[in-house]
């Protein structure tokens, strides 16, 4: 995956996970594909568990209450995933960087991507970028990817449903 200067691509990567954990090393091998990561690596079952924590610690980060707490939540993650960066032509003759030693697992490349893409993204957007929607039955995560930053709800179906019903409360007959 080449990281955007915003960290978006690794972000949406995230966010789909988390709203939609894959059943199997399999499906998740094939997400991470369709998400632009390069798979150069087996895929073990074992990448799938822990991706499944991976996303759990990343999911404490969207929930954090303030911008401290957020960010020593994404440093223990970025300590975790710590190798140094190095240049790489391999995938596709183009040179990128990588955040990862060669030879590792899926799980530890998708540490690597995710936490810097999320460190990308909340220094490079606003450390309030990360929510889950604001509709109270829905839990969804999203990433705020907006130019104005005020993004609270997952999808404009979630919008207009809140905005139904904060209407429908307004203009109820008084009892």
């Amino acid at each position: 995956m080449h990281l955007n200067p915003y960290g978006a691509d690794p972000v949406r990567l995230a966010v789909d996970l988390a709203n939609d954990p894959p059943g199997s090393a399999a499906e998740l091998a094939r997400r991470c594909q369709a998400a632009g990561v390069v798979i150069d690596m087996p895929v073990r079952d074992d990448d799938l568990t822990v991706t499944l924590r991976l996303v759990e610690q990343w999911s404490e980060i969207v929930d954090a209450t303030s911008a401290d707490e957020r960010a020593a939540l994404l440093n223990r993650m970025l300590a975790g995933a710590s190798t140094y960066p190095r240049l790489t032509n391999h995938a596709d003759g183009r040179w990128h960087l990588h955040y990862r030693d060669d030879g590792v697992s899926l799980s530890a490349v998708l540490r690597a991507l995710i936490s810097v893409g999320t460190a990308l993204h909340l220094t490079g957007r606003g450390m309030d970028r990360l929510g889950r929607c604001a509709l109270d039955e829905c839990r969804t995560i999203y990433a705020d990817l907006s130019r104005t930053g005020r993004q609270r709800y997952c999808s404009p179906r979630c919008a207009n449903r809140d905005a139904v019903r904060r209407h429908r409360t307004r203009h109820a007959p008084a009892h």
